[in-house]
């Protein structure tokens, strides 16, 4: 599993006490250095040409970047092969990354988290070439994304179970040797130009708006947004990021900029509440020589935290930046969507928590600020610390960023004496009639 290019994932050995003190003779070979080399299967001939085919007869292609582009380490191969063709690239939430956010063929995030100029795109194009992703309920929108009626998918991906997803045309292989195939056999083509200028023109108008999302302002409760955008601007290209539940990856989604691949490393397959420290802790210790930030809301920090001791034992530094909004305000907000009334999700009057007197408890530098300006001053500062530090800062549990985004299929009650769960089961029934399978 751990050296299997499809199939890889966390693999978890579980050895009984008792063996574990047992000796035993191994051969001495059995702890000689070995080098696992990754297969790189290429496609079969009949599928790629099938595949060359449908993307030289389409008029508006668009890439869908996943997590096997990282996997696959086919970022730059990738790049080079969007600009060749002047295919727009959107990412998933795995595959952030996977072009720098200024790349010219970069249109951002797509789906539910997704930017405005990517899901426009995807709304409207006639080819779909999507590269190591599952094309999750994230990603397509819960089948609602993709509108144009003679719209065809190919799905390039390790897994032949993931291939012929969503009615795609399949094209199992590798990501890198898949692409490089496909380069081949597509020759000169390219993408129309005005379709490639429209691409280029909408991750404009989006890049403005996220920009503007996440410039400082005087609120007295800032917005996520403007908490992640203070860190991106405070972080170095080569660090890396690492998030994983509330509100906050939807916001990284959208609006992080990476300015180098491998240096965004949030897990949303799961949502894992408590991930953030812990995964931060495992990235420093896969990457020691790299500044790790770590975001991570109130809610989430009072699922684990003891890492930020673990951290300052094994003298692996982090940078946690703690968003308090006094309580879980993401399921907040969507229990609103969805009609209902506020209900047990945030604190009357805030958590209460002193998290940076907690976490200075467990061994780390630790502060409050008390504004953006405070923020910005003070990121600077823990990144040129020796040890792990922590800050906090209050926001706005109501605040998230407007623009971009889609639909999810989150279920409404049918049956509701609530007027706003009416209305809410109204448009989660008008949204239903968009979802369609490619075929």
């Amino acid at each position: 599993m751990l050296t299997d290019p499809a199939d890889c994932g966390p693999v978890t050995l579980a050895l009984p006490q008792d063996v574990q003190t047992e000796a035993y003779d191994y051969p001495q070979a059995f702890f000689a250095p070995r080098c696992w080399r990754f297969r790189q299967p290429p496609p079969d001939p009949t599928q790629l040409a099938e595949a060359a085919a449908a993307l030289s007869r389409a008029r508006a292609p668009l890439i869908i970047a996943g997590g096997g582009v990282h996997y696959a380490m086919a970022c730059e191969t990738l790049a080079d092969f969007a600009a060749r063709h002047g295919v727009p690239v959107a990412e998933t939430q795995a595959g952030k990354g996977a072009l720098a956010w200024d790349h010219p063929c970069a249109v951002g995030a797509i789906g539910v988290t997704g930017g405005s100029a990517a899901n426009e795109l995807a709304a409207e194009a006639d080819l779909i070439l999507a590269i190591g992703t599952r094309l999750s309920d994230f990603t397509t929108a819960s089948r609602s994304l993709f509108r144009n009626p003679s719209a065809r998918l190919i799905q390039l991906n390790a897994a032949g179970f993931d291939a012929a997803k969503h009615g795609a045309l399949p094209l199992v292989a590798d990501a890198r040797a898949g692409l490089k195939k496909l380069e081949g056999a597509l020759a000169a083509w390219t993408a129309p130009a005005d379709w490639t200028a429209k691409a280029r023109e909408l991750a404009a108008k989006w890049n403005a708006a996220a920009a503007q999302a996440t410039a400082p302002s005087n609120a007295a409760l800032p917005s996520d947004a403007q908490v992640l955008g203070a860190v991106n601007r405070a972080a170095a290209p080569q660090d890396v990021v690492v998030c994983a539940a509330g509100g906050l990856p939807g916001e990284l989604h959208k609006l992080w900029r990476c300015r180098e691949a491998g240096t965004y490393h949030v897990e949303y397959g799961y949502s894992c509440m408590g991930y953030e420290i812990a995964g931060g802790l495992g990235v420093k210790l896969a990457m020691p020589e790299r500044e790790i930030w770590v975001l991570v809301g109130d809610g989430s920090y009072l699922m684990m935290n003891s890492e930020i001791a673990t951290s300052v034992m094994l003298d692996k530094k982090l940078n946690i930046v703690v968003l308090d909004n006094g309580g879980f305000g993401c399921i907040e907000r969507l229990q609103r969507t969805c009609g209902g009334a506020s209900f047990n999700n945030l604190f009357p009057d805030g958590s209460g928590v002193d998290f940076a007197g907690h976490a200075a408890s467990l061994g780390a530098h630790s502060r409050k600020v008390a504004s953006l300006a405070e923020l910005e001053a003070a990121l600077p500062e823990i990144r040129a610390e020796r040890h792990t530090s922590v800050v906090v800062i209050a926001t706005d549990p109501a605040a998230s960023t407007n623009a971009g985004g889609a639909w999810w299929d989150v279920a409404v009650p049918e049956v509701s004496d609530r007027s706003q769960v009416a209305a809410a089961r109204a448009a989660y029934d008008a949204a239903r009639t968009r979802q369609r399978v490619i075929s």
